[in-house]
């Protein structure tokens, strides 16, 4: 829910959030590619990689326990699909699938590489807008259920849920906004091993700029804790803080046609950096039309 470009305007400007509700009865497609390379040194514990797909959205890559990763380069392609229930809320599935390369090494042994592509995982969500940007700040809600996750030895359905929100104003031409969710992680199943993610907690404020009919450019900063995961009640390392600086631009192509860009660089806690690019498409179908039919006619 991050703030980016979308054919909606105040005063005409491509100013609005990038998760702002799909319209009563029409169907929107959500692409993503993610490319994440983490340098990971000394971590022996058998803590999940993660890489951020969305604003608030991680796919987690599990890892063996003693395994040390060095670095590892990460490609997340993502597929959304959208549908407007009515003008303040939009239910969305997500299917993600991944392809990565580990390179591992441990004191006194030779260096060894590991790859592997696989389903990542799969969500369903609901958004929904509060208030609106009137006579105060802009709410919105969102609130998703994985409905499947890929473990290192099976699948783990309905254990992790998460919840946000957020808030955002327009100053023409600037825009602030502020995303804080939390995830949930319950116990699951892995092999002959019961697996407890650590939760996740994120706060991410940002400030965006309309440059022109077109162009949005944002930046912000995001900070994320995650709690110790447990292997067996067996605590996996520690509790995690990081603080990421997040840098994006906006391309409105067309009337419900988006094409974003997003660049998180590390600042604190870990190394690595990755780089997001999401298409959003509006299919203007007949809903569309009876829309368009009954503001020119003032209904």
């Amino acid at each position: 829910m991050g703030l980016l470009a979308a054919p909606a305007a105040w005063a005409d400007l491509p100013l609005t959030v990038e998760d702002l509700i799909t319209e009563r009865g029409q169907w929107r497609l959500d692409l993503g590619l993610t490319y994440a390379n983490l340098e990971r040194q000394g971590v022996a514990t058998g803590e999940p990689i993660e890489v951020q797909t969305g604003a608030a959205t991680f796919v987690l890559l599990p890892t063996a326990i003693g395994e040390r990763i060095d670095n590892s380069d990460t490609f997340v392609a993502s597929l959304g699909l959208r549908y407007g229930l009515s003008e303040h809320t939009e239910i969305y599935g997500r299917l993600s699938a991944l392809q990565s390369r580990q390179r591992s090494s441990e004191p006194g042994q030779i260096s060894r590489s590991h790859s592997e592509g696989r389903l990542a995982d799969l969500w369903l969500g609901l958004n929904h807008q509060f208030r609106p940007d009137r006579n105060g700040p802009a709410l919105l809600g969102f609130a998703e259920l994985a409905v499947l996750e890929r473990q290192r030895a099976a699948n783990a359905h309905a254990r992790a849920l998460t919840l946000g929100l957020t808030t955002y104003t327009a100053i023409d031409p600037i825009v602030f906004s502020l995303t804080g969710a939390y995830r949930l992680n319950r116990s699951r199943r892995d092999g002959g091993e019961q697996l407890q993610p650590g939760n996740l907690v994120l706060l991410h404020p940002s400030v965006g700029f309309a440059v022109n009919d077109r162009v949005t450019l944002s930046t912000g900063v995001q900070w994320t804790h995650r709690s110790t995961a447990r292997r067996d009640g067996v605590r996996q390392g520690s509790d995690r803080s990081a603080t990421d600086l997040v840098l994006a631009v906006g391309y409105g192509i067309a009337r419900g046609n988006t094409l974003n860009g997003t660049l998180k660089l590390n600042a604190s806690g870990r190394g690595g950096a990755e780089f997001r690019l999401n298409w959003l498409y509006t299919f203007q179908g007949a809903a569309a039309a009876r829309s368009g039919n009954r503001r020119a006619t003032g209904g």
